[in-house]
């Protein structure tokens, strides 16, 4: 009998980075943090209670996502997201998602398309309980895996990128005017057309959810609010 081989250890360290720059993500979602200002480590690690260098780590964790940039011996800037990029990000989405959710209609098994329901149920129960990560985290799964279903991976990770890059902005006064919800039931919507094999219908949904979603950006943008409130780790 082999010995296995040890697993690495987690460290608390990694752990404490990782409920940071969650943390983060739900700031930079909510409007918290602000495109264009720049924010240094140690201030937004005394807003957390925590030592700098986990919030610095979670920072270069979503610099790499292009959420945020380092300015040297400032800090990191929230990557300001111009009209035009999320004109352009929407655009390259409609044409990568459209014709695919079309070409996935014609091929997936109702089975597999079924197995998205839960995905897409989620995402509405957290769109009416006013959970903003949640709904991201479930949207992003019901997009990615629906996509994953036309067997080109690389499409997968293409949105994958746009996604992160074209992130919500101010997305609490939204919330609070309960027009999530209605986005997060077009996900259903756009199942049942699937299912139904309706390839031209479901096509038609898709290019309606993205034209949704950028207005929900543009909303999100002029609305968002003008007070800070306290950042806390855990918080959703």
């Amino acid at each position: 009998m082999t010995e296995s081989k040890p697993r690495p250890l987690i460290s608390v360290q990694e752990r404490l980075r990782d409920q940071v720059a969650h943390a983060l993500r739900a700031a930079l979602i909510s409007g918290e943090l602000r495109p264009g200002v720049v924010y240094s480590a140690p201030a937004l690690a005394a807003d957390f209670g925590v030592s700098a260098t986990p919030v610095r780590e979670a920072m270069l964790d979503l610099a790499r996502e292009g959420l945020v940039e380092a300015v040297r011996n400032k800090g990191f800037r929230v990557t300001e997201m111009t009209e035009r990029d999320l004109d352009d990000f929407t655009e390259i989405r409609e044409l990568i998602e459209v014709p695919t959710v079309g070409r996935v209609t014609r091929s997936a098994t109702a089975e597999q398309l079924e197995a998205l329901r839960p995905v897409a149920e989620e995402i509405v129960a957290a769109a009416r309980q006013h959970d903003l990560i949640g709904y991201l985290e479930a949207d992003r799964q019901f997009h990615l895996t629906l996509l994953g279903l036309a067997g080109n991976a690389r499409l997968v990770e293409v949105v994958g990128d746009l996604r992160k890059r074209s992130r919500l902005y101010g997305l609490t006064r939204l919330d609070q005017r309960g027009e999530l919800v209605s986005s997060a039931e077009e996900h259903l919507e756009l199942l049942d057309l699937m299912i139904s094999g309706d390839a031209e219908a479901a096509e038609a949904c898709m290019a309606r959810h993205l034209s949704h979603v950028r207005s929900l950006w543009a909303a999100g943008r002029e609305e968002a609010a003008a007070e800070k409130p306290a950042l806390r780790l855990g918080s959703r």
